[in-house]
């Protein structure tokens, strides 16, 4: 496989009534072993204090639904993806934070926790503030501001971002 390549997967993230600007696209690439996870997003929620830590948790949640209710907009996406039924930090769905500088982040991960057909149709969350790898069960991040379904991909979606 090569990064050129169209990733097999791709999940729409958008953000909540409070982060509408919050948009971007999370990207699954099946490799010989494991998946290449990569993420950008814009509109994310920015901070004048320049040692703001800017730090936003990123998870695959069990749930392919990004809808909820008053409190939590995206409260139907269940828990973390966790098929083996490790503690947090362990679960197949914890992935790594994005550090966001002016509103734009971008990361990529590899993993061997799963496959993409693992993962299609469940939801992608990002997190309003930093996983602390510790609290259990879910590392303490903070609302749930964004989400997206993670999707068959056919086609390279980054055209047309915003």
């Amino acid at each position: 496989m090569q990064i050129g390549s169209n990733p097999a997967a791709i999940a729409h993230i958008h953000g909540d009534r409070a982060h509408a600007a919050l948009n971007g696209f999370v990207r699954f690439y099946q490799m010989r072993q494991g998946v290449l996870v990569e993420a950008e997003l814009y509109g994310l929620p920015t901070s004048p204090n320049p040692c703001a830590p800017n730090i936003f948790a990123l998870h695959i949640h069990e749930h392919g639904s990004c809808t909820g209710n008053q409190e939590d907009a995206f409260a139907d996406v269940g828990s973390h993806f966790n098929p083996q039924g490790c503690p947090h930090p362990a679960h197949a769905g914890d992935l790594p934070p994005l550090f966001g500088m002016r509103g734009y982040a971008w990361g990529a991960v590899y993993t061997e926790r799963f496959r993409v057909a693992q993962v299609l149709g469940r939801a992608v969350i990002v997190h309003a503030g930093p996983d602390d790898f510790t609290s259990q069960p879910a590392g303490n991040a903070g609302a749930k501001i964004g989400c997206g379904i993670i999707q068959p991909s056919s086609m390279d979606m980054s055209a047309g971002m915003v």
